[in-house]
Protein backbone atom coordinates (compact mmCIF):
# COMPACT_ATOMS: atom_id res chain seq x y z
CA UNK A 1 0.00 0.00 0.00
CA UNK A 2 1.02 3.07 -0.94
CA UNK A 3 0.47 6.61 0.50
CA UNK A 4 -0.26 8.98 -2.41
CA UNK A 5 -1.46 13.14 -2.24
CA UNK A 6 -4.14 14.11 -5.20
CA UNK A 7 -4.07 17.40 -5.79
CA UNK A 8 -7.76 17.86 -8.05
CA UNK A 9 -9.38 21.01 -7.77
CA UNK A 10 -12.38 19.10 -9.06
CA UNK A 11 -14.56 17.51 -6.29
CA UNK A 12 -16.05 15.14 -8.38
CA UNK A 13 -13.13 14.00 -10.50
CA UNK A 14 -11.19 13.58 -7.18
CA UNK A 15 -13.81 11.80 -5.44
CA UNK A 16 -13.74 9.32 -8.23
CA UNK A 17 -10.45 8.64 -8.42
CA UNK A 18 -9.91 8.28 -4.68
CA UNK A 19 -12.48 5.83 -5.08
CA UNK A 20 -10.42 3.84 -7.48
CA UNK A 21 -7.32 3.93 -5.52
CA UNK A 22 -8.32 2.92 -2.14
CA UNK A 23 -10.42 -0.04 -3.74
CA UNK A 24 -6.98 -0.66 -4.98
CA UNK A 25 -5.22 -0.35 -1.59
CA UNK A 26 -3.21 2.56 -1.91
CA UNK A 27 -4.18 5.73 0.78
CA UNK A 28 -5.00 8.92 -0.56
CA UNK A 29 -4.86 12.44 1.01
CA UNK A 30 -6.40 15.35 -1.14
CA UNK A 31 -6.00 19.05 -1.44
CA UNK A 32 -7.87 20.62 -3.61
CA UNK A 33 -5.89 23.89 -4.06
CA UNK A 34 -2.27 24.62 -4.67
CA UNK A 35 -2.26 26.63 -1.05
CA UNK A 36 -3.53 23.32 0.74
CA UNK A 37 -1.20 20.54 -1.22
CA UNK A 38 1.46 22.82 0.01
CA UNK A 39 0.56 22.58 3.45
CA UNK A 40 -0.48 19.19 3.58
CA UNK A 41 3.12 18.12 2.31
CA UNK A 42 4.95 20.36 5.28
CA UNK A 43 3.01 17.67 7.32
CA UNK A 44 3.72 14.38 5.59
CA UNK A 45 5.65 12.93 2.94
CA UNK A 46 3.42 11.08 0.14
CA UNK A 47 4.91 7.94 -1.81
CA UNK A 48 3.88 9.34 -5.14
CA UNK A 49 1.86 12.94 -5.63
CA UNK A 50 -1.22 13.45 -8.93
CA UNK A 51 -0.77 16.73 -9.50
CA UNK A 52 -2.94 18.63 -11.62
CA UNK A 53 -1.88 21.87 -13.18
CA UNK A 54 -5.08 24.93 -13.34
CA UNK A 55 -5.28 25.12 -8.96
CA UNK A 56 -6.55 28.18 -7.26
CA UNK A 57 -3.87 29.40 -4.52
CA UNK A 58 -0.38 28.21 -5.82
CA UNK A 59 0.01 26.56 -9.85
CA UNK A 60 0.39 22.96 -10.33
CA UNK A 61 3.54 24.59 -12.76
CA UNK A 62 4.75 26.17 -9.06
CA UNK A 63 4.26 23.04 -6.38
CA UNK A 64 6.33 20.65 -9.15
CA UNK A 65 9.57 21.67 -7.47
CA UNK A 66 8.45 21.02 -3.70
CA UNK A 67 8.08 17.50 -4.31
CA UNK A 68 11.69 16.55 -3.65
CA UNK A 69 12.68 13.11 -4.45
CA UNK A 70 8.89 12.37 -4.45
CA UNK A 71 7.51 10.77 -8.08
CA UNK A 72 4.76 12.85 -9.59
CA UNK A 73 2.46 12.59 -12.36
CA UNK A 74 0.71 15.39 -13.86
CA UNK A 75 -2.75 14.97 -14.65
CA UNK A 76 -3.72 17.74 -16.85
CA UNK A 77 -5.87 18.45 -19.60
CA UNK A 78 -3.43 20.26 -21.45
CA UNK A 79 -2.23 18.71 -24.70
CA UNK A 80 0.35 20.93 -25.66
CA UNK A 81 3.41 19.00 -26.66
CA UNK A 82 5.63 21.24 -25.52
CA UNK A 83 4.47 21.93 -22.54
CA UNK A 84 4.29 18.17 -21.52
CA UNK A 85 8.24 18.25 -22.79
CA UNK A 86 8.39 21.03 -20.87
CA UNK A 87 7.04 19.96 -17.48
CA UNK A 88 9.15 16.15 -17.44
CA UNK A 89 12.09 17.76 -18.04
CA UNK A 90 11.63 20.19 -15.14
CA UNK A 91 11.07 17.16 -12.71
CA UNK A 92 7.54 15.11 -13.48
CA UNK A 93 8.18 11.79 -13.37
CA UNK A 94 4.99 11.49 -15.84
CA UNK A 95 2.26 13.16 -17.64
CA UNK A 96 -1.78 11.74 -18.20
CA UNK A 97 -4.31 13.57 -20.16
CA UNK A 98 -7.06 14.34 -19.19
CA UNK A 99 -9.76 12.12 -20.21
CA UNK A 100 -7.93 8.99 -18.84
CA UNK A 101 -9.25 5.63 -18.51
CA UNK A 102 -8.45 4.91 -14.90
CA UNK A 103 -7.26 1.30 -15.69
CA UNK A 104 -4.38 3.75 -16.88
CA UNK A 105 -3.51 5.83 -14.32
CA UNK A 106 -3.42 2.83 -12.37
CA UNK A 107 -0.72 1.10 -14.58
CA UNK A 108 1.27 4.37 -14.81
CA UNK A 109 1.16 4.51 -10.52
CA UNK A 110 2.32 1.02 -10.25
CA UNK A 111 5.28 1.60 -12.92
CA UNK A 112 6.12 4.98 -10.34
CA UNK A 113 6.35 3.39 -7.36
CA UNK A 114 8.27 0.21 -8.85
CA UNK A 115 10.31 2.19 -10.22
CA UNK A 116 11.49 3.81 -7.03
CA UNK A 117 11.52 1.31 -4.90
CA UNK A 118 14.07 0.12 -7.12
CA UNK A 119 16.32 3.26 -6.51
CA UNK A 120 15.41 3.52 -3.34
CA UNK A 121 16.71 6.97 -4.38
CA UNK A 122 15.33 10.52 -3.22
CA UNK A 123 15.87 12.22 0.13
CA UNK A 124 13.46 12.08 2.33
CA UNK A 125 13.02 15.73 3.83
CA UNK A 126 10.99 16.59 7.45
CA UNK A 127 11.26 20.40 8.72
CA UNK A 128 15.08 20.39 9.33
CA UNK A 129 15.51 16.74 8.67
CA UNK A 130 17.21 15.58 5.61
CA UNK A 131 18.25 12.00 4.92
CA UNK A 132 19.66 10.42 1.38
CA UNK A 133 19.15 6.79 1.63
CA UNK A 134 21.47 6.46 -1.05
CA UNK A 135 24.24 8.62 0.37
CA UNK A 136 23.84 7.28 3.95
CA UNK A 137 23.99 10.87 5.15
CA UNK A 138 21.92 12.98 7.59
CA UNK A 139 21.70 16.92 7.78
CA UNK A 140 19.95 19.56 10.12
CA UNK A 141 19.54 22.79 8.63
CA UNK A 142 22.36 21.89 5.76
CA UNK A 143 24.59 20.22 8.64
CA UNK A 144 25.83 17.12 8.27
CA UNK A 145 25.05 14.89 11.04
CA UNK A 146 27.12 11.63 12.28
CA UNK A 147 24.92 8.91 13.34
CA UNK A 148 25.66 5.05 13.53
CA UNK A 149 24.15 2.45 11.39
CA UNK A 150 21.12 1.68 13.78
CA UNK A 151 19.92 5.74 14.59
CA UNK A 152 20.25 5.87 10.69
CA UNK A 153 17.49 3.01 10.24
CA UNK A 154 15.01 4.39 13.10
CA UNK A 155 15.81 7.91 11.77
CA UNK A 156 14.53 6.52 7.72
CA UNK A 157 11.82 4.87 8.93
CA UNK A 158 10.49 7.74 10.94
CA UNK A 159 11.21 9.97 7.74
CA UNK A 160 9.56 7.56 5.98
CA UNK A 161 5.99 8.03 7.86
CA UNK A 162 6.05 11.30 8.99
CA UNK A 163 4.09 13.00 11.60
CA UNK A 164 2.34 9.07 12.44
CA UNK A 165 3.30 7.22 15.26
CA UNK A 166 5.22 3.59 14.90
CA UNK A 167 4.82 1.50 17.99
CA UNK A 168 7.98 -0.13 19.04
CA UNK A 169 6.98 -3.55 17.08
CA UNK A 170 6.42 -1.49 13.71
CA UNK A 171 9.74 0.10 14.16
CA UNK A 172 12.02 -2.55 14.85
CA UNK A 173 10.29 -4.55 11.97
CA UNK A 174 11.03 -1.70 9.55
CA UNK A 175 14.26 -1.43 10.84
CA UNK A 176 15.48 -5.09 10.89
CA UNK A 177 17.05 -5.25 7.27
CA UNK A 178 19.21 -2.31 7.75
CA UNK A 179 19.93 -3.20 11.34
CA UNK A 180 19.40 -6.37 12.81
CA UNK A 181 21.29 -6.45 16.15
CA UNK A 182 18.74 -3.92 17.11
CA UNK A 183 16.29 -5.53 19.91
CA UNK A 184 13.23 -4.01 22.16
CA UNK A 185 16.01 -3.93 25.18
CA UNK A 186 18.30 -1.45 23.49
CA UNK A 187 15.76 0.63 20.94
CA UNK A 188 14.89 3.31 23.35
CA UNK A 189 18.45 3.55 23.88
CA UNK A 190 19.33 4.34 20.46
CA UNK A 191 16.51 6.61 20.28
CA UNK A 192 17.87 8.35 23.34
CA UNK A 193 21.12 8.79 21.60
CA UNK A 194 19.82 9.79 18.04
CA UNK A 195 16.92 12.41 19.43
CA UNK A 196 20.26 14.23 21.69
CA UNK A 197 22.49 14.59 18.38
CA UNK A 198 19.59 15.90 16.29
CA UNK A 199 18.68 18.22 19.11
CA UNK A 200 22.74 19.40 19.33
CA UNK A 201 22.13 20.78 15.86
CA UNK A 202 18.71 21.96 15.72
CA UNK A 203 17.85 22.74 19.36
CA UNK A 204 14.69 20.85 19.67
CA UNK A 205 13.30 17.42 20.22
CA UNK A 206 12.72 16.23 16.77
CA UNK A 207 12.02 12.93 18.03
CA UNK A 208 9.08 12.66 20.45
CA UNK A 209 8.13 9.64 22.29
CA UNK A 210 4.31 9.05 23.09
CA UNK A 211 3.76 7.39 25.93
CA UNK A 212 2.74 3.54 25.59
CA UNK A 213 2.35 3.79 22.03
CA UNK A 214 6.22 4.40 20.38
CA UNK A 215 7.76 7.08 18.53
CA UNK A 216 7.16 10.03 15.74
CA UNK A 217 8.97 13.15 13.87
CA UNK A 218 7.54 15.97 15.60
CA UNK A 219 7.04 19.55 13.93
CA UNK A 220 8.55 22.49 15.23
CA UNK A 221 6.53 24.70 17.65
CA UNK A 222 4.69 27.48 15.84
Amino acid sequence: MALLFLVEDDPTLSGMMREALEKEGHRVLCAYSGTEAQLLLEKTRPDLVLLDLMLPGRSGESLLGTFSGVPVIVVSAKTDVPEKARLLREGAADYVTKPFALEELSARIEAQLRIARQSGAGTLRFHELALSPEGKSVEVLGEPVRLTRTEFAILKALLQNPGQVLTKNQLLERIAFDTPDCTESSLKMHVSNLRKKLREKCGRDCVESVWGIGFRLGAPAE
